[in-house]
């Protein structure tokens, strides 16, 4: 059963940066698809970075770029969001999630999900 920890949020000044984890567990493959995503109070889910385990290959959101990098570390099993110059409109709850592989599917569906880390951006 796969299962995806994340931890690393909590409360920040604008200007701030944050280094959200996600430690995958489960998974049979060495290379996998994870992505991180957030949902804003009654905003939509949206699509921030996601890497290919694998290869290492990466993107990110227009609306995040320059600012958030995403990373992994796959002795650790686990895939970094750094983020950098946050700011107020960054408030979400972020979810890390998984599926095999990044060349198929829709660009941020996923199979497994983490249970979320709250971020929030005080300007």
């Amino acid at each position: 059963q796969v299962q995806l920890v994340e931890s690393g949020g909590g409360s920040v000044q604008a200007g701030g940066s944050l280094r959200l984890s996600c430690v995958v567990s489960g998974y049979t493959s060495s290379s996998m698809c994870v992505g991180w995503l957030r949902q804003a109070p009654g905003k939509s889910r949206e699509g921030v970075a996601r890497i290919d385990t694998g290869d290492g290959s990466t993107y990110v959101a227009a609306s995040v770029k320059g600012r958030f990098t995403i990373s992994r570390d796959n002795a650790k099993n686990t895939v970094y969001l750094q983020m950098n110059s946050l700011k107020s409109e960054d408030t979400a709850m972020y979810y890390c999630a998984a599926r095999q592989y990044c060349s198929s599917g829709l660009y941020w569906d996923f199979d497994s999900w983490g249970q979320g880390t709250q971020v929030v951006v005080s300007s």
